[in-house]
């Protein structure tokens, strides 16, 4: 499995979801839900394009989550 960390390297390097749109090109509908669900499937290319705007690589965008960890995560939501 794995989560994306787009809203937590965002904030890190000062982009609010508003610039990623605007300096990205990527659509603000796909921006938020990236911001409000990191587990959401999206493609390489909008990840590459969110990459190249804050200038990071790709990879700084995505985390695997072992079995265990995701396990977890659910539990302490409920």
């Amino acid at each position: 499995m794995y989560r994306l960390k787009v809203k937590e390297v965002a904030a890190a390097k000062g982009f609010s979801q508003r610039q990623l749109f605007l300096k990205s090109g990527v659509d603000i509908r796909t921006v938020r839900r990236i911001f409000r669900e990191p587990d959401t499937v999206v493609t390489t290319e909008t990840l590459d394009k969110l990459a190249t705007t804050m200038g990071v690589d790709i990879r700084d965008l995505i985390e695997t989550i072992h079995e265990k960890e995701q396990q977890d995560q659910q539990g302490s939501e409920e």
